[in-house]
């Protein structure tokens, strides 16, 4: 059984950083896609960022390219989301997912974690 556990999210000014980690376990992670999706509050799940498989290529939507970045530890199992200089349309609850299918859904999301960027 895939599964998909964020945490990291948390309440913090603008300008400051976090770290989000997506433990992946039920299926042989370094071999796929992953990828960080978020939504906030009344809005549609919006794509933030990809990294293929065997720390391959990355991607970034142009509202957070330049101060987010994704990374992945194939060992641990585990997908990061490292954001600086977050800003208040930041906050959403952020999911990590696997499998895009066409437009914005994925098969397979985990439960996410909150994060909120507020002065």
């Amino acid at each position: 059984e895939v599964q998909l556990v964020e945490s990291g999210g948390g309440v913090v000014q603008p300008g400051e950083s976090l770290t989000l980690a997506c433990a992946a376990s039920g299926f042989t992670f370094e071999q796929y896609t992953m990828y960080w999706v978020r939504q906030a509050a009344g809005k549609e799940l919006e794509w933030v960022s990809t990294m293929g498989p065997f720390s391959g290529a990355t991607g970034y939507a142009a509202s957070v390219k330049g101060r987010f970045t994704i990374s992945r530890d194939d060992a641990k199992n585990t997908l990061y989301l490292q954001m600086n200089n977050l800003k208040t349309e930041d906050t959403a609850m952020y999911f990590c997912a696997r499998d895009r299918q066409s437009g914005n859904t994925w098969t397979y999301r985990g439960q996410g974690t909150q994060v909120t960027v507020s002065s």
